[in-house]
Formats: structure tokens, C-alpha cells, sequence
């Protein structure tokens, strides 16, 4: 915990009302793109343009942690001249923002599986985040060939190795330790998750990170997803009574006392 307070040093400038990590499952690109009459990829580029939006706003607004749900481990059924597209415009977004990002003080960070990963795609995504690691405005966390299962698959793999390789005992096994074997073990929990396109489910996002984080659903699709919307979905996060299973003191039974 020490590590992540101290990355947190500029935090007496931010405004303290802002959550402090929010998820974007950023969804509606292709029917966006269709209500429009227009091919998928337009709906993805747009996507993109919303993303830049996004990222600026989440800096100005004070938030410190920014995670992206940019493609998920799910989507590599969508038809390949598609997963092209959507890997065209990844290469897109970093070689021509990553100069942005870095002078801005954003650092980039990647979580999700690279093992299948074409190798020019592995390289930029290390690029990245070797270029921008020693920013410290505003991370943003990229979920790419990211699904919240096999991470938590993975990390109870990783435990169960170390179990048998006798570096712990199954008793050492708690939620800390375990939320150390994560991709987000550098970052708190989000406190908001932001969905659009009207859907209301997680799909595979974050769900162990979720657990009591505030969740606003939008009806806009993602490339119409603007500062404004971003601002409002913040206002509805501010207005939200966080309770983290407990009760507000304003709910507590007052203690009568003898007078």
C-alpha cells in the first residue's frame, strides 16, 4: 500500500470530489457507425477521437487512474477483416499520440494477455509504456486482449504454483495477496465504472476490481462520448451514497442516554 500512496504525491491538487480511478467499457462504435450508414470502421476511428476526448477530460478533471476496456480477449470472433481494422487503428493511436501522452504527462500502462500478440504489436504496446513511465499525471491503463476471468484465472494460477513450490501456505491467501497477482495491483480499486451504448452488464470487465464500484450507465454510443457526458457521469458518482457494505452515520440508531 505504501508504493501506491506514494504515487499519489500530487493528489493535494487534485479535487478530492473526483473519483479517484474510473473504468470506460467503451461500447456502440459499429452501431454508431450503422444508424449512420456508415462502414464499422468509421464507428471505430470515431471511437478513437472519443478516446483522445476522454483522456483529456480525465486529466483535467482529477482523476489519476483512467482504464480503457480497448479490446477484450472475446473479440478476436469478430470477422478478421475487422480485428485488422481495430489493430490498425491501436498502431494509429499510439505512434501518433504517444508523443502527446508523454509531454502531457500521461503514462501508459497495458494490461491483458500478450502471448498471441503479433510481435509488432507487443513492441509498440512496450514502447509505450517504456516512453511514458516516468509520468505521473494521469495513468492510463490500456485492457487489451484483456478479459477479467483469465485474470483472475491466471492469478490464482500464480498462487497455486507458489503454494506448491512451498513460497507460501494457502493460509497466507487473502484478498491483498491475491489482488497483488493482477494486472491492476499498481492501482486502487475504480471507484467508477462508466458503460455506453445503453447496455448494462459488465462483460468480463474489471469484476474483481468492481466489487463496490459505482456503476453509470449511458445511452450515448461511445463516439458521441464527449467532456460533457464524461462531467455528468461524474456529477451522478458524486451524488451516490458509497456505503462499502457498511451503514452511513446518518443511518445509525441514535444511542439514547440517560439525562
Amino acid at each position: 500500500m505504501k508504493d501506491k500512496q506514494a504515487s499519489f504525491a500530487e493528489g493535494a491538487s487534485r479535487d478530492l470530489r473526483a473519483p479517484l480511478h474510473v473504468g470506460v467499457i467503451m461500447d456502440g462504435n459499429g452501431r454508431w457507425a450503422a444508424q449512420r450508414g456508415l462502414p464499422r470502421f468509421e464507428g471505430h476511428r470515431r471511437g478513437v477521437e472519443a478516446l483522445r476526448r476522454t483522456v483529456r477530460a480525465a486529466a483535467d478533471f482529477g482523476v489519476r487512474y483512467l482504464t480503457v476496456y480497448s479490446f477484450s480477449s472475446e473479440n478476436w470472433s469478430r470477422p478478421p477483416a475487422e480485428i485488422t481494422e481495430l489493430m490498425g487503428l491501436l498502431k494509429f493511436f499510439i505512434r501518433s499520440d504517444l508523443r502527446t501522452l508523454e509531454q502531457e504527462g500521461v503514462r501508459v500502462r497495458v494490461i491483458g494477455d500478450r502471448d498471441n500478440l503479433k510481435a509488432d504489436i507487443v513492441a509498440l504496446l512496450d514502447e509505450a509504456e517504456a516512453r511514458t513511465r516516468h509520468n505521473s499525471k494521469l495513468d492510463l491503463i490500456v485492457a487489451f486482449n484483456y478479459g477479467s476471468r483469465q485474470e483472475i484465472v491466471a492469478a490464482a494460477r500464480d498462487l497455486a504454483r507458489e503454494v506448491a513450490a512451498g513460497k507460501i501456505s494457502p493460509d497466507d491467501i487473502d484478498e491483498t495477496l491475491f489482488a497483488s497477482r493482477l494486472g491492476t495491483r499498481f492501482a486502487p480499486d475504480p471507484d467508477l465504472i462508466i458503460r455506453t451504448s445503453g447496455e448494462m452488464r459488465l462483460s468480463n470487465f474489471l469484476m474483481w476490481q468492481s466489487a463496490y464500484s459505482e456503476l453509470v450507465f449511458l445511452p450515448i454510443y461511445w463516439p458521441d462520448f464527449d467532456r460533457q457526458a464524461f462531467q455528468a457521469a461524474l456529477e451522478t458518482f458524486r451524488a451516490r451514497e458509497r456505503r462499502f457494505g457498511g451503514v452511513l452515520e446518518s443511518e445509525k440508531p441514535k444511542v439514547m442516554t440517560a439525562s
